[in-house]
């Protein structure tokens, strides 16, 4: 069956109530700490595929998001990018949707209404975005966490859990608008990012997806094996030591970094507004990062 431009499998499961979980590629994303999170929820839970996008193409740039080749028991196929969502059963806000969102290259407002669709379809209670984003923090330093929800219990549960709120203005991406008008039929919605090292840009960020599922388990009552995520996790920024270690250069922007962080974190403790970098050590540690990159 179809619900507005997405195919959803049929027999439609029965997961009215359910909390929805996204992720988005690639604005957010950065270390795949959205879409390795969401997989480990998915794998925990046991998640199953509910539907796509019927016409990808009305939405996807293919020449900027490439389908790819693969080999299939000999034969080729071609798998076209695409917004997946899976589910995982249960009973009321215990069933989970997740949201394995691209973000558009056009009609992005029809994008945007097709997944408010899907939400009002089961009736979401809550919709929830994960990622991560670079940041000028070191890795020598319990990765932070931003976030914020529409619901102002649960913006303050958010600030007991250490989770900070974001002053952030500017360039963002269109489906942002989905955390205003989903207000509008009553969903709660909640973002949380992932604040990680700038200089220490990995494809798979381990230890940002293990910030992400503790603060998951903890914030929704969730279980997920948080073992190996940590250790994998651990040995990236052992690695990262070892790099940072052999470098005067980056040394130098790490102890900064710590200095800073610190200085915000002392100040988040007398409630008072956040430490700003200046611009001039903002400059400097960008300057530090390039360094550190090239060698």
């Amino acid at each position: 069956m179809n619900i507005s431009v997405f195919d959803i499998k049929e027999p439609v499961p029965d997961i009215i109530g359910a909390r929805a979980f996204a992720m988005l590629s690639p604005w957010v994303d950065v270390g795949k700490v959205g879409s390795l999170t969401l997989s480990s929820i998915e794998s925990a839970s046991g998640a199953k595929r509910l539907g796509k996008l019927s016409r990808p193409g009305d939405f996807y740039d293919f020449t900027r998001y490439r389908p790819t080749v693969y080999l299939k028991g000999g034969v080729r196929k071609v798998k076209i990018p695409n917004t997946i969502l899976n589910y995982a059963p249960g009973e009321g806000d215990n069933a989970l949707v997740f949201f394995h969102c691209m973000e558009p290259h056009a009609h992005g407002e029809t994008y945007i209404e097709a997944i408010l669709e899907v939400l009002r379809f089961f009736e979401v209670t809550q919709y929830c975005l994960i990622g991560g984003m670079y940041d000028s923090v070191p890795h020598t330093r319990p990765l932070m966490i931003t976030g914020s929800s529409s619901k102002k219990d649960r913006d303050r549960e958010l600030r007991r859990k250490k989770i900070r709120g974001s002053g952030y203005q500017g360039p963002t991406s269109i489906t942002s608008l989905l955390t205003e008008k989903a207000g509008d039929f009553g969903i709660e919605t909640i973002t949380m990012l992932v604040h990680l090292p700038s200089y220490a840009q990995m494809e798979e960020d381990y230890m940002g997806v293990y910030t992400a599922l503790k603060a998951f388990n903890s914030m929704f009552g969730l279980s997920v094996d948080l073992a190996e995520v940590k250790q994998l996790g651990e040995e990236q920024y052992k690695k990262l030591d070892l790099a940072v270690e052999n470098s005067s250069q980056a040394k130098e922007m790490v102890k900064a970094l710590e200095e800073n962080y610190d200085a915000e974190v002392s100040v988040a403790k007398r409630s008072k507004s956040p430490k700003i970098l200046s611009p001039e050590i903002e400059n400097f540690l960008r300057d530090m990062s390039e360094r550190f990159h090239s060698t």
